[in-house]
C-alpha cells in the first residue's frame, strides 16, 4: 500500500521504520512461547497430567481467537500504536503472573493474558509493519512480518531453555528478562509514527467476527487452510515436544529442548525467506508437500525413538509451513482493501491458531490414555492425511489463486 493510500497518513522517514516494527513484534510474540521448555518444570512443581499441559496451551489459543473475534478489526480505528501497547501490556502482565505463579489458576490466567497479547499482536503488528514499508520494500516488509511472527515464537523456547538450564531462578529470570525487552519494545512503539490518519483510541470496540470481504474470498479460503495445517505442526512441538523428548527419547537438557522447539520456527523463517521466488499458486502446494515429508519424519522419529529423525522432521515440516504461511498471508494482505487490512489479516490469524489449539488438546487427551509415543504417532498420521489432502487440494485450485 502506498503511504499515501486514503486512510493511511504519509509515514516520515526520519522516524523509525518497519524494521522497528518487526522487533516489537518479535519481542512481543516471543512470551507466548517462552514457558514452553519449562511445563515439566511445573509438573514437578504442582504436579498435573500431558492433559493438562495441553489445556494449558489451548487457553493460549483460546485467547488468540477470542481476541482476533472481538478486536481483530479494532487498529483500524482506534489506531496501529494503541493497539500495540495494549498488547505489550497484556504480555507483560502474563509475564507476572508466571512470576507470581503458585498453581495452576494463575498459569492458566497467564496464558490468557498472553493470548490477548498474540491477538492483538497478529492483526495489529502485521499492518503496521506493511505500512511503515516504502512501496519498494513491500516484498522485504512482507518477509519482516511473517519472520518476526516465527522468529519470535521461537526464540521464546530458546531463551528460555537455557536460562533455565544454565542459570538461576530457572521459573523466574526468563519472565524477568522478557518484561525487560517489553519496556524497550513500548519505548519503540511511542517512537513510531501512527498509520491510521484519523485514529481515535476510545472508539468502542465493533465486534465483527470472521470477517473476508467477498473479493479476498478466493485468495483467503485456499491460504487459510494451508496455514491450519502447518500451524498444528506448531502447536505439535510449542506445547508437546518437551515431553515427546523427556518421556519417549530421554532428553531432559531444557537449553536441547529449547533449542530443537527453535529449530522448527527458525525452519518456518527460512522457508519465508524462499516464498518470494514462488508465485502463491505454487507457493502454497509445495509447502503442503514439504509439510507432508517432515511430518513422516516426526512419525518415523516416534516409531524408532530417534531424535535425529525428529529434529529433521521439524526442520522439514517448519520449512514447509513458512514456505506456505508466508505465501498465504502476503497474498491475503495485497488482497485486502486498506480499510478491512487489520480485520482480514485477523480472520486468517484465527483459522491458523484454531490449527495450532485443537490438534494438541487431541493429542493431550490420547497421551492420557495410551501415552505419549502412541499418542504423537496418531498425530502425526492424522496430520499427514490434512496436510496431503490440503496440498492436493491447493493444487488443483492453482489457477483460482493465481488469478482470484
Amino acid at each position: 500500500m502506498s503511504p499515501r493510500a486514503p486512510g493511511h497518513r504519509h509515514v516520515p522517514r526520519h522516524r523509525p521504520g518497519y524494521l522497528a516494527a518487526a522487533a516489537v513484534f518479535a519481542v512481543g510474540m516471543a512470551g507466548t512461547t517462552l514457558p514452553t521448555p519449562l511445563y515439566g518444570l511445573y509438573r514437578e512443581e504442582i504436579g498435573f497430567s500431558e492433559l493438562t499441559v495441553t489445556l494449558v496451551f489451548a487457553t493460549y489459543a483460546v485467547g488468540v481467537i477470542f481476541t482476533l473475534l472481538l478486536a481483530g478489526n479494532h487498529s483500524d480505528r482506534a489506531g496501529r500504536r494503541p493497539v500495540l501497547l495494549v498488547a505489550l501490556l497484556c504480555g507483560a502482565a502474563s509475564a507476572v503472573c508466571f512470576l507470581l505463579e503458585s498453581g495452576l489458576p494463575l498459569l492458566y490466567t497467564g496464558r490468557v493474558f498472553s493470548g490477548l497479547s498474540a491477538g492483538l499482536l497478529s492483526g495489529a503488528a502485521t499492518v503496521t509493519i506493511m505500512e511503515l514499508a516504502a512501496p519498494e520494500d513491500r516484498s522485504r516488509a512482507g518477509f519482516a512480518a511473517t519472520a518476526a511472527n516465527m522468529g519470535g515464537l521461537g526464540c521464546g523456547p530458546l531463551i528460555a531453555g537455557f536460562l533455565a538450564e544454565y542459570a538461576p531462578a530457572p521459573l523466574t529470570l526468563p519472565f524477568l528478562v522478557h518484561l525487560a525487552l517489553l519496556a524497550l519494545a513500548g519505548a519503540v512503539v511511542l517512537a513510531l509514527p501512527e498509520t491510521v490518519a484519523d485514529p481515535r483510541p476510545r472508539s468502542r470496540l465493533r465486534p465483527q467476527g470472521l470477517y473476508v470481504p467477498a473479493a479476498v474470498r478466493p485468495v483467503f479460503v485456499p491460504a487459510a487452510v494451508a496455514a491450519f495445517a502447518g500451524f498444528s505442526l506448531l502447536g505439535l512441538f510449542t506445547a508437546v515436544a518437551p515431553s515427546f523428548l523427556a518421556e519417549t527419547l530421554g532428553e531432559h537438557n531444557l537449553a536441547i529442548i529449547g533449542t530443537v522447539v527453535f529449530g522448527v520456527f527458525l525452519a518456518s523463517t527460512a522457508g519465508q525467506s524462499v516464498t518470494g521466488r514462488f508465485p502463491a499458486s505454487t507457493a502454497l502446494p509445495l509447502g503442503c508437500a514439504v509439510l507432508v515429508a517432515g511430518l513422516l519424519l516426526v512419525g518415523a522419529s516416534l516409531a524408532v525413538r530417534s531424535l535425529a529423525l525428529l529434529v529433521a522432521g521439524g526442520l522439514c515440516g517448519g520449512f514447509g509451513q513458512g514456505l506456505a504461511f508466508r505465501a498465504g498471508l502476503a497474498a491475503v494482505s495485497a488482497a485486502a482493501p486498506a480499510a478491512h487490512r487489520a480485520a482480514t489479516v485477523s480472520s486468517f490469524f484465527v483459522v491458523a491458531y484454531t490449527g495450532i489449539s485443537l490438534p494438541v488438546i487431541g493429542v493431550g487427551a490420547l497421551a492420557v490414555a495410551l501415552g505419549v509415543r502412541d499418542a504423537g504417532l496418531i498425530f502425526a498420521a492424522c496430520a499427514t492425511v490434512v496436510a496431503l489432502g490440503t496440498g492436493i487440494w491447493l493444487y488443483r485450485r492453482r489457477a483460482e489463486i493465481a488469478t482470484p
